[in-house]
């Protein structure tokens, strides 16, 4: 129950521009032993089923549910919303120095920080040009949007499994953010199309949701290749690696407030005491949520 859980907000943020699945899935201790597993996984393919199941299932229960209700709450209340966004990725700081003091401080480990930092910031600006709303493909139609598909999976899928790179912007980045979580959110339309016996609108519907088909594949195949170049540098460089997140959680910061919070600020750019004070609560909450989440012994 706990893994699914922890599934679940692993989902929500692959939704929410801005925020990364993987960051997450460092937040709530499941990073290290989902890359081991999916290398692990012809090795012993029971055992880590029975470890994946509960957070694959997470994840695409949050997936769903924040489509449309996480991305509603985010337009309808951005601060209050970023806000606890931004509390579960500062809750990690404590486990992340628990790592880094893994080592003897050298002299070159803050560039590292720096370099997740600026690499962050400039990916995340590339994509932000892009309309959350915009869709380039409606439905799967010919052997190119397949292709387009298939790409956007392995590219945006692969890269964030690199600690702190949000999936979204990574859409973003290649115009098929709104093209995917249409696909995604065409999945509660075609359900109840069926239901009503509407089969001509749940034809289109299921047009839709097939752009999924060539995603998944795509993710798919990006997941096992960065899966194992990660596995490697957790095992041989984990605390360096872990530098690099520290920048990363940093810029992640930055992205959440600018992106959730700065736009909705009043003219004189301060919050009354009543919004300061919901803003306040909202991040202690969000920290405290990520704290409680940080225990090694129930992964």
């Amino acid at each position: 129950m706990i893994n699914l859980i922890k599934g679940f907000l692993i989902g929500v943020a692959l939704v929410i521009p801005g925020l990364s699945g993987s960051i997450f899935a460092v937040i709530v201790g499941l990073y290290e032993p989902l890359i081991k597993a999916i290398n692990q996984f012809r090795q012993s393919p029971k055992q880590q089923l029975r470890f994946l199941t509960p957070i694959g299932l997470g994840a695409i229960v949050g997936i769903l549910f924040s489509t449309k209700v996480v991305l509603w709450l985010s337009q309808r209340f951005p601060i209050p919303a970023y806000a606890f966004f931004l509390g579960l990725v500062l809750g990690i700081i404590p486990f992340i120095w628990r790592k880094v003091r893994a080592i003897a401080f050298t002299w070159w480990y803050p560039l590292i920080t720096l370099l997740g930092f600026a690499l962050i910031l400039g990916l995340t600006q590339l994509g932000s040009g892009q309309a959350e709303s915009y869709i380039s493909i409606k439905a799967l139609q010919t052997w190119q949007d397949a292709g387009q598909m298939l790409f956007a999976g392995g590219f945006s899928v692969a890269l964030m499994i690199i600690p702190g790179i949000s999936g979204s912007i990574m859409l973003m980045v290649i115009s098929q953010y709104g093209t995917v979580y249409n696909a995604v959110g065409a999945i509660a339309d075609l359900l109840r199309h069926l239901l009503k016996g509407n089969l001509v609108a749940a034809q289109g519907d299921l047009q839709t949701v097939a752009l999924m088909l060539p995603f998944m594949v795509g993710a798919l195949v990006g997941t096992v290749l960065i899966a194992k170049l990660m596995h490697y540098l957790l095992k041989h460089y984990e605390s360096q690696v872990y530098y690099g997140v520290l920048g990363v959680v940093g810029a992640a910061a930055i992205i959440l407030w600018q992106s959730g919070i700065t736009p909705y600020l009043p003219k004189t750019g301060w919050l009354d005491l009543p919004q300061l004070a919901l803003l306040s609560l909202m991040l202690v909450l969000g920290i405290l949520a990520t704290l409680f989440l940080d225990k090694p012994s129930s992964n």
